[in-house]
């Protein structure tokens, strides 16, 4: 009963990390959203959380395919935890190259030659249409857990109930810091990230 309860304290803790991690992307998106509204004259913006998003996004990658993997691999902890519901279960995939697409084609925007400019941009626009409408049931799907999950390793009635509370905020807080420091560094390089103004 003790290595099973610490086997399962493995499957919570992965779920904490992953919601938490989620629920930090939530508001970075929305910052995110908020730029393209206006993104010609909130470019700069654009393209800087952007930067601050990729570490926390690989990390969130990262905890959900340890999830699969060992779950795929028979472990039975995470056999006991069953699997997302179905439709989440086959649209995580999709989730996870959209989002390859999506910011693959923005750093080409920010870095590459202006020969790869038109693809990029059309590459980042589709990608973003298709990623935009796969995240949207991705986080419907899983808000609730989110909520639930989020705050337990950040609250000091339920940090102890798992171990290693600890290193999970240091992950997450130092994703963020990884991302600031790309943002910084990129900060004000829009590269061939051209914009056409409205009305033109």
């Amino acid at each position: 009963m003790h290595l099973r309860g610490r086997l399962d304290e493995g499957v919570e803790s992965n779920s904490r990390l992953t919601a938490a991690t989620a629920a930090v992307l939530l508001v970075l998106l929305a910052a995110e959203g908020l730029t393209i509204l206006s993104v010609g004259s909130l470019l700069t913006p654009h393209i800087f959380i952007g930067m601050v998003l990729i570490p926390p996004v690989a990390l969130k990658v990262g905890a959900a395919c340890w999830r699969f993997v060992r779950y795929y691999a028979g472990a039975a902890e995470y056999r006991r935890k069953g699997p997302p519901p179905a439709l989440l279960r086959l649209l995580g995939p999709f989730v996870i190259v959209l989002t390859a697409v999506v910011f693959a084609s923005g750093l080409g925007l920010v870095w590459a030659s202006r020969s790869w400019h038109d693809r990029m941009l059309l590459a980042h626009k589709a990608g973003f249409v298709l990623w935009f409408g796969a995240m949207t049931i991705h986080v419907l799907g899983h808000v609730v857990e989110t909520a639930r999950l989020a705050p337990r390793d950040w609250m000091s009635r339920t940090r102890h109930d798992v171990a290693r509370a600890g290193l999970r905020q240091w992950a997450l807080v130092s994703s963020v810091a990884l991302g600031l420091l790309l943002g910084v560094v990129t900060y004000g390089h829009t590269g061939h990230f051209v914009v056409i103004p409205e009305g033109h």
